[in-house]
């Protein structure tokens, strides 16, 4: 590919040098570059660890070394004389400084290592990381050939009840309840011999089943005491740093696995490898914010919403309703960030990267590629592992394949640490910094849920875009194991064209989602490029918009749902009895209905597009009950009249007792205490 330094340099605003070789014969000019003192940015990630190593041997390097490929993803492929803008985008987005730090998730591991499996393959996994690792066996039987004569590791036998924790705390929670004391057999397989039914095998354990109660086995192993079957059953618990579980049904089941936890076939010597590695402190980013006002999960014991519980594929979020909060455990959290995809709030936000670098990024590369000449920019996001890789294969298969084009120049790839952490603000902030479409890539790393929420949350988008006359298909989750299901992509581009807006937008993304939504909206609605209507209907799944609609026959203004709301959607009026609400705040999470008495509520998603959004506007209003004694307006007549109504046949509200709930409040004392037929409890001797 012929690459055009001064067209670059001018989309850049900087004059930019070609180098051809610049790992070999240049590597002169690198090392002049790095003791500059300015940013450094290498356009080829082939020979990283070279430069990286060259840096460490220059004297005098006061430069930030950075690297980008263009090569693959731009160079290598049939459109490549087209791709400047493209490549003027991607080192751009380079130029950035690196996400600011974040807090951090400490873990640290003494190399206690628990191996769960039969004894005769636990043992030999042992021998392969007991060099290193302080080992414990916790023995399923004896496997085909059980274990070694020679104990050389403790070894723990019964039933698991629990395995919890994760790197430096899991924790093991088991019974034991076979006659046999591990800890006291010296193995020398008296008992095996002594035992006329075969009763008990290489794991020294004995198999209750077979066992007929002789006892001869009790007899031989007299001197080492380990035989007792009048011993009650004891439970334990023990703490271990990291866990090599030989199962085949595993400890855990959800798709990410805690951290220092593995399972092992027996065949992968990676996993063993990093078993070993994992001796010291370890740190890695706290990848969330959590701010628990804005949580729509619980009000008063009910449930609203709970899309990020549902999503999460470590099982790191969890319920606490008593406290109108989720708790998310930053030790088992893996960072992809799902969680803060579905929150409709905002109460969980991704924090590393910060929403707002996302969207300076985002922005920075679909305004050079416009400022560059590019048109119909596609947006593809991928994982910065697997997806990575995916696109560098394509890439070469370009070069060697005919039928293969490489990525397309309109496409501009994006890493993400997890493709699951972008939304439907960052999506629609796309389409509004000028991108004509949204793409994700997944590669099949990604858990199911992750596919099914990503889904929605398109669908969702998509309607919005369409709804305001965007035509085409904006959104879409391309789905790949290897570079070969990537090999039409720009035949899938031109069939799925999509208008994008007419003026690129300005506005920076805010840390907070509603806020970036709020100006994304605003936007997209001024450009829209047909009539507005006055508003969209919006997917029942995942819409974070929407609508209340309220049965005024049913509904008594008791106003229950208005201390529910965690969005400030619901509101009282103080001086006459209505019910309010806000469109612009609702975020569709059901408590408002759950918490309802009357099951009045129901829910509208959709998206208003008329200015009442942002305007309060009456759901239901009651004429006021007066009170029978001052006539002071107390309750709804509805309200009271349906409570008279339920206690009509209550034995303790007859007669003055009824017509004091007829009464307000200070009605209800003076009448009380005025009543002379009233029993008090100053006579009652």
């Amino acid at each position: 590919m012929p690459l055009q330094p001064q067209t670059l340099g001018a989309a850049l605003n900087e004059p930019l040098t070609l180098h051809s070789a610049l790992c070999r014969r240049e590597a002169g000019a690198f090392q002049k570059a790095i003791q500059s003192g300015d940013d450094v940015v290498v356009a080829c990630t082939q020979e990283k660890r070279l430069f990286l190593e060259v840096g460490q041997q220059t004297q005098g390097v006061r430069s930030v070394i950075k690297f980008v490929n263009i090569r693959e993803t731009g160079g290598w492929s049939r459109d490549a004389g087209q791709a400047s803008p493209k490549i003027a985008a991607l080192l751009a987005a380079a130029h950035l400084p690196d996400a600011e730090p974040v807090a951090t998730v400490t873990y640290k591991s003494a190399g206690r290592l628990l191996i769960i499996g039969e004894l005769d393959a636990a043992e030999r996994a042992a021998e392969l990381v007991s060099d290193a690792l302080d080992v414990t066996l916790f023995s399923l039987g004896a496997g085909r050939n059980g274990g070694l004569q020679e104990r050389r590791y403790p070894v723990l036998a019964g039933q698991i009840r629990q395995l919890t924790g994760w790197l430096g705390a899991f924790e093991l929670n088991w019974t034991r309840s076979n006659p046999i004391d591990l800890d006291l057999c010296t193995r020398c397989n008296a008992c095996l011999s002594a035992c006329p039914e075969g009763a008990i095998g290489f794991d020294y354990q004995i198999d209750n089943s077979l066992c007929q109660s002789h006892r001869a086995c009790v007899k031989v192993c007299g001197i080492a005491g380990a035989i007792d079957f009048s011993r009650a059953p004891e439970s334990f618990s023990d703490k271990f740093d990291l866990v090599l579980d030989l199962r085949a049904t595993p400890a855990f089941t959800q798709h990410a696995l805690p951290q220092g936890y593995f399972r092992w076939d027996g065949q992968d010597s990676r996993t063993l490898l990093q078993v070993r590695s994992l001796v010291g402190e370890f740190e890695k980013p706290k990848f969330f914010n959590y701010k628990q006002k804005l949580c729509a999960h619980s009000r008063n014991e009910q449930v609203g919403c709970s899309a990020c519980i549902d999503v999460c594929s470590a099982s790191a979020i969890s319920s606490e309703k008593s406290r109108q909060q989720i708790k998310v455990n930053p030790n088992l959290c893996v960072g992809c960030g799902a969680c803060t995809t579905v929150c409709p709030t905002g109460a969980i936000s991704y924090a590393y990267p910060r929403p707002a670098e996302q969207g300076t990024k985002i922005k920075t590369l679909l305004s050079t590629y416009s400022k560059a000449g590019g048109q119909q920019a596609a947006l593809l996001l991928h994982s910065q592992d697997a997806g990575a890789r995916l696109l560098g294969d394509l890439g070469r298969m370009a070069r060697l394949d005919a039928a293969t084009r490489g990525v397309p120049a309109r496409v501009i790839p994006m890493a993400l640490w997890h493709t699951a952490s972008s939304g439907l603000e960052l999506w629609l902030s796309s389409i509004a910094y000028g991108a004509s479409q949204v793409w994700v890539l997944m590669t099949g790393e990604e858990a199911p849920e992750y596919r099914h929420a990503l889904r929605e949350q398109m669908a969702v988008a998509q309607a919005i875009l369409t709804g305001l006359g965007y035509q085409g298909e904006h959104f879409r989750i391309l789905e790949a194991r290897d570079a070969r299901d990537l090999a039409g992509l720009d035949v899938q581009l031109q069939a799925a064209a999509a208008q994008g807006v007419a003026k690129a937008a300005g506005f920076a993304v805010q840390a907070d989602k509603r806020a970036t939504l709020d100006l994304v909206l605003d936007h997209l609605m001024t450009h829209a490029p047909a009539a507005l209507p006055e508003a969209i209907a919006l997917p029942a799944q995942g819409a974070p918009f929407g609508s209340l609609v309220v049965n005024a026959d049913t509904c008594t203004l008791c106003l229950s749902c208005v201390s529910a709301c965690p969005a400030s959607a619901l509101q009282d009026n103080p001086d006459r009895p209505q019910l309010k609400f806000i469109e612009k705040n609702c975020v569709q999470c059901g408590l408002c209905a759950s918490t309802c008495p009357e099951n009045a509520i129901t829910l509208q998603p959709r998206l208003l597009l008329t200015p009442q959004r942002k305007e309060a506007r009456v759901l239901n209003e009651a004429q006021p009950y007066q009170c029978i004694r001052c006539s002071k307006p107390f309750g709804t007549l509805k309200g009271i009249e349906s409570m008279l109504g339920k206690l009509a046949g209550h034995a303790m509200f007859q007669g003055a007792a009824a017509d004091r709930l007829k009464m307000c409040g200070d009605c209800r004392v003076i009448d009380l205490y005025s009543a002379d037929n009233e029993i008090k409890i100053t006579d009652i001797r």
